[in-house]
C-alpha cells in the first residue's frame, strides 16, 4: 500500500496560490478549504502521463467519471448509486446555482442553516432569491437543528429548496440518520427540494459515521440533488470539477436542460482525470489523511485548553475547518480580526461572512502539516500576552 507523507512541506507562495498568495509573506494562511499536502501520487502519475500526451482537444463525456462517483459512494459509504444518475459540474456552488435556477424563481425563498459557507448566501442573493434561515443552536459545545422552526420555514409558501451543507462547514457537524430522515420528511410534505452538498463527506472523526442524505428512504432518494466533489479530500479544487447525483429521473432531466442552456456540460480533461483516479485508486490517501487530522486536532485542542484562555474549540464531528468561539477574549469582531492578522500574523476566517451566528467566532483550517499548524498556534498565544 502506498503511504502519503502529511509532514512534508511544499512551497505554495509564487504559485497564484489563492491560500498564500494573498497575504503578505508574513501572514502564516489557516483560512481558505484547501489543504497543504500534495495530491495522491496516483492522481499526480496520470495528469503527468496525460500532459506528456501533448494534445488536448475537446474530450467524450466518458461513462468513466460516472462509474469513479458511483465507484467511491458504494466503496466508503455502501450507497448503490447508478452510474446514470451522475452528471458532471464545473464544482459544486454551480451546481447549486443550476439547482436555484431551475426549480425556483426569482423572488422565491431558498433555506439555508446558519452560520453556513459564505457562498450559499451570495448563490441565492445574487440569483434573486430570497434567503430564509434555520438558524442552528449551539448547547453544550455542538450544534443542533430546531425543528420547529425548520418545518415553520419549509410551510411558507414560496419556499422552494433547502440547500443542506452535510457535514456542515464551518460548524463540523455530522447529521445524524435520524435527523437527515426528518429533514428529508419535511422537506417531501412541504414540497421543497433538498439540494445536499457533500463535498467534506470523507473528513469523518473517530466515533462519528457520514450518511448519504439520499441513501436513507426512498423519500430522500427521489426529492434530492447530492453534490460531492473530490477537492476537499485530495486538495484538488483548482481543476473546478465535481458531479451531482440525482436519482430521479424528472428532476435529472430538468437540472441537465439547465446545464445545456448554460452550456456547462463540456468536461475537462485535466478536471476528470484526477476525479476518476481519485475515485478509483486513492482510498489509502483518504484513510491516512483522516489519520493525520485527528492528530492535528489533538494537538489543536490540547493547546488552546492550555494556552488559549478565553478561545474554545467546538469539538468537530468532521470537516478539517475548525469552529472558534473566541467570545471569551471580550472583543469586538473587527477587534477580533485586528489581533489574529495584525498582531499574530494568522489569516483565518471571519465568523461573521458565515452569517447569523457567526459574531465572536473565527473559523481555522488545521488541514496542513502538524509543524504549520503548531507555528500557527504560537503565533496566537504570543498575540494573546
Amino acid at each position: 500500500m502506498l503511504v502519503h507523507d502529511f509532514d512534508q512541506i511544499t512551497q505554495r507562495r509564487g504559485t497564484e496560490c489563492k491560500k498564500y498568495d494573498t497575504y503578505a509573506e508574513d501572514i502564516l494562511p489557516l483560512w481558505i478549504a484547501d489543504t497543504d499536502f500534495q495530491c495522491p501520487q496516483p492522481v499526480i502519475d496520470a495528469m503527468v502521463a496525460r500532459a506528456q500526451h501533448g494534445i488536448y482537444g475537446y474530450p467524450i463525456n466518458a461513462m468513466n467519471f460516472n462509474r469513479a462517483v458511483a465507484h467511491w459512494q458504494k466503496e466508503r459509504f455502501g450507497w448503490d448509486v447508478e452510474a446514470g444518475w451522475v452528471e458532471y459540474t464545473p464544482a459544486v456552488i454551480p451546481a447549486i446555482i443550476y439547482a436555484i435556477k431551475t426549480f425556483s424563481q426569482p423572488g422565491d425563498q431558498v433555506l439555508i442553516q446558519c452560520p453556513v459557507y459564505p457562498p450559499f448566501h451570495a448563490a441565492i442573493i445574487n440569483n434573486g432569491r430570497i434567503i430564509v434561515n434555520n438558524q442552528l443552536v449551539l448547547e453544550d459545545g455542538q450544534y443542533h437543528i430546531n425543528f420547529q422552526d425548520l418545518e415553520a420555514k419549509l410551510k411558507q409558501p414560496r419556499t422552494r429548496l433547502m440547500v443542506l451543507c452535510h457535514p456542515h462547514n464551518p460548524v463540523g457537524k455530522a447529521f445524524t440518520r435520524e435527523e437527515l430522515l426528518r429533514i428529508g420528511e419535511l422537506c417531501a410534505k412541504h414540497h421543497v427540494l433538498v439540494v445536499v452538498d457533500e463535498i467534506h463527506q470523507d473528513i469523518i472523526y473517530h466515533g462519528c459515521r457520514h450518511y448519504p442524505f439520499a441513501s436513507l428512504s426512498d423519500t430522500n432518494r427521489d426529492n434530492s440533488i447530492t453534490c460531492v466533489n473530490p477537492s476537499k479530500t485530495f486538495n484538488t479544487a483548482g481543476v473546478r470539477t465535481g458531479a451531482v447525483i440525482i436519482p430521479d429521473k424528472a428532476i435529472r432531466e430538468l437540472f441537465y436542460e439547465c446545464i445545456v442552456n448554460h452550456k456547462s456540460y463540456g468536461r475537462t480533461i485535466f478536471g476528470t482525470l484526477p476525479l476518476e483516479v481519485a475515485y478509483t485508486q486513492c482510498g489509502y490517501y483518504a484513510d491516512q489523511l483522516m489519520a493525520y487530522l485527528e492528530i492535528n486536532l489533538k494537538c489543536l485542542m490540547d493547546f488552546v485548553e492550555q494556552h488559549l484562555p478565553g478561545i474554545r474549540v467546538i469539538k468537530p464531528q468532521a470537516t478539517y475547518l475548525i469552529w472558534l468561539d473566541c467570545r471569551g477574549l471580550g472583543l469586538s469582531q473587527k477587534d477580533l480580526v485586528k489581533l489574529l492578522m495584525e498582531k499574530a500574523k494568522v489569516a483565518l476566517n471571519d465568523g461573521e461572512s458565515f452569517g447569523p451566528g457567526g459574531t465572536g467566532f473565527m473559523r481555522m483550517n488545521i488541514a496542513c502539516p502538524k509543524a504549520t499548524l503548531e507555528e500557527g498556534l504560537r503565533r496566537i498565544q504570543q498575540a494573546m500576552v
